[in-house]
């Protein structure tokens, strides 16, 4: 299954105030793990980023002066996530976002059918605790060392190993693994069994055998053991 894990960086808290995305962070993950691929990009946002929204992702009206705008990426952020599942951290925040910039372009929006939210997922499985990125990601011991500012793409990234966490994603993976490796191995081979380099010592003693060849001479010949070495014989073994 495919499903795509995404985040934004933005100018402030409100689009319907005018702020708007200054960077969009997306990691494609099949069947929970991560595959690769990725969509990264800082955004112009055709208006200037407010010093509170610069302390917290560290990008400047200046530094965005010269990336492109939203219209001229919306095309491949659209080709990338496609028609698959976004799962998304405190969602309601990042596609009211998305979505009042899709509006601006007269593009339609992307359903709230099409999210599956962490943050909704973390309460309902640890009712009353902090259930922010960085403490899920300490809770289930995700290096979280390189986020010193917030970013889209490594904020992604996180939440690709805590949403595995959450649903249980990261131990069925490595099940499957394993089941494909056994099944890449395959069966073992006649040709790869080999022959003992020398017989097993003979087990049993030569009163043994006397003693087993009267019990079959006094049985006579319904003695099952006749016809067994008849067969015995008749195929060379």
């Amino acid at each position: 299954m495919r499903e795509i894990v995404l985040d934004t960086e933005t100018t402030g808290l409100d689009p319907a105030a005018g702020d708007r995305v200054v960077e969009i962070g997306a990691v494609e993950i099949v069947n929970q793990i991560a595959t690769g691929a990725v969509f990264h990009v800082l955004i112009n946002p055709e208006r200037d980023v407010p010093e509170e929204a610069f302390r917290v992702h560290g990008h400047s009206t200046a530094s965005l002066a010269d990336k492109p705008v939203f219209a001229a990426v919306v095309d491949d952020f659209l080709a990338f996530v496609g028609e698959d599942r976004l799962v998304i951290h405190n969602a309601e925040f990042d596609m009211r976002f998305l979505n009042a910039e899709l509006a601006r372009l007269g593009r339609p929006p992307i359903g709230a059918d099409r999210v599956t939210d962490t943050l909704l997922l973390a309460r309902r499985k640890h009712p009353g605790a902090s259930n922010n990125l960085d403490a899920l990601c300490d809770r289930y011991r995700v290096d979280r060392s390189k986020r010193l500012r917030h970013g889209a793409l490594l904020d992604a990234e996180l939440l690709v190993e805590v949403y595995g966490e959450l649903t249980g994603g990261r131990q069925r993976s490595l099940s499957f693994a394993a089941a494909e490796a056994a099944l890449a191995i395959g069966p073992i081979s006649a040709a790869t069994r080999r022959e003992r380099p020398a017989p097993l010592p003979e087990r049993l003693t030569a009163g043994e055998r006397e003693a087993h060849a009267a019990l079959v001479d006094a049985i006579g010949d319904s003695a099952i053991w006749r016809r067994y070495a008849a067969k015995e014989a008749g195929s060379g073994g």
